[in-house]
């Protein structure tokens, strides 16, 4: 193994997405290993690798680590994308925890029955405008810095710019009430770690299909 992190996981988003996306913006390389049968998923739990016999696992600094709120925290705090003190720190956490509210209902969109999609799609569009979306424009307009905490870029602003573009393409108007908002895309998109990632050919998954649901369900769903 090289010094890289390496993830395993499927070939697609879901849990995974968010600690790809943070070790892309604090400029990291990784590896990835696809899950892709029952058999290979079943090994991992055999050999003991999996604490909660679940995914993501994320190999790094001699670790293997799962849970994602934990890998997170780790990745975040060791390239300084964690605040400067527990009162910031405190502030990331928070934010974190509401985006993360609204990802599970994108991260649980694909899996709707067909009859279900568009109620599903009308609660994100609800809660995104009314719930989350007007906390972090608020943030931005008494905190008056391009950055969600200090003014240094942290886990926080990460998981916005994610969450953001992920509603965007579900809902591609969902910004157009929150000017703030829309400047932090853009300031967020022209990071040269994050713009590196949002390229054709990086690790970023693209938007989860008929096929990574099938996937999903055939390796973890008895």
């Amino acid at each position: 193994m090289s010094g890289k992190p390496r993830l395993t996981y499927c070939n697609g988003r879901g849990r995974m997405e968010p600690i790809r996306w943070l070790l892309a913006a604090a400029g990291v390389e990784f590896e990835e290993i696809f899950l892709e049968t029952r058999e290979q998923y079943e090994k991992l739990i055999k050999d003991g690798v999996l604490m909660f016999q679940q995914v993501p696992l994320v190999e790094i600094d001699g670790m293997k680590m799962v849970q994602t709120r934990a890998i997170l925290s780790y990745i975040a705090g060791k390239y300084n994308l964690y605040g400067k003190d527990l009162n910031e720190r405190a502030l990331i956490d928070m934010y974190v925890e509401g985006i993360t509210d609204l990802m599970q209902m994108i991260l649980m969109f694909p899996f709707s029955p067909p009859e279900a999609k568009e109620k599903n799609l009308d609660s994100i569009k609800e809660r995104a405008t009314n719930r989350y979306l007007p906390v972090f424009e608020k943030v931005l307009k008494q905190h008056g810095q391009d950055f969600l905490v200090g003014n240094k870029f942290s886990w926080a602003d990460v998981q916005l710019i994610e969450a953001i573009l992920a509603v965007e393409e579900k809902i591609p108007a969902v910004l157009s009430g929150f000017p703030l908002l829309q400047a932090f895309k853009i300031r967020m998109s022209n990071m040269p770690t994050i713009k590196k990632f949002l390229q054709p050919g990086s690790p970023r998954k693209p938007p989860p299909d008929e096929r990574y649901v099938e996937t999903v369900l055939k390796i973890f769903k008895k």
